[in-house]
């Protein structure tokens, strides 16, 4: 989008606190259905920062295969638990809390310390866009369906397959069949 700079900086920051609270909703919240919710808010918001920086293809992705897909398939696993409600929004936390807690807040302090010493202007795709007019003039959505029809074939179709093989797997959980023991009468049987 081409918007004033001063007006752009407000979207951007609005939603990057978006993301920000509504992650830590996700995490910290006790009701797994609120939770889910909110991870579909921040998928959509992360959609919307995709559009602010200009990437409509990966913005439509996101809000197609995050929001659209991976979200409902969430709240669907949710539906199927049966975990009682909690009455307080917030438990106390637990050794494995604070365990896991060390592990986050050290690879976000790695990351950050990797993404802040990277000399982004020495990257291959920046530095060859620049030398070559005609890198920059093609569009993105055809580089990337270039770049999974040639490059990136074998990855992509085993994508697909993996992603085949969870849809046929949340299918039999959701189904629910039980196994008949052929030696028992199914007559006896009573539910």
């Amino acid at each position: 989008m081409k918007l004033l700079e001063s007006f752009s900086e407000i979207i951007f920051f609005t939603l990057e606190f978006n993301i920000i609270l509504g992650s830590l909703g996700v995490i910290l919240l006790t009701d797994i259905v609120y939770s889910a919710f909110l991870l579909g808010f921040v998928f959509a918001c992360v959609a919307l920062l995709y559009l602010l920086l200009d990437s409509d293809f990966v913005a439509a992705a996101q809000i197609l295969i995050y929001v659209g897909a991976i979200n409902v398939l969430i709240v669907f696993a949710v539906m199927l638990i049966n975990k009682k409600k909690s009455d307080n929004l917030f438990l106390f936390w637990t050794i494995g809390d604070g365990i896991t807690s060390v592990i986050c807040i050290s690879i976000f302090l790695v990351l950050n310390n990797a993404i802040s010493t990277t000399s982004w202007s020495k990257i291959y795709l920046v530095t060859e866009g620049n030398k070559n007019e005609k890198l920059i003039l093609t569009d993105n959505i055809r580089r990337i369906g270039s770049g999974f029809l040639t490059e990136f074939i074998v990855p992509f179709e085993l994508m697909s397959i993996i992603l085949l093989i969870a849809l046929i797997g949340a299918i039999v959980l959701a189904r629910g069949e039980q196994i008949i023991n052929p030696i028992e009468n199914p007559l006896k049987r009573k539910k």
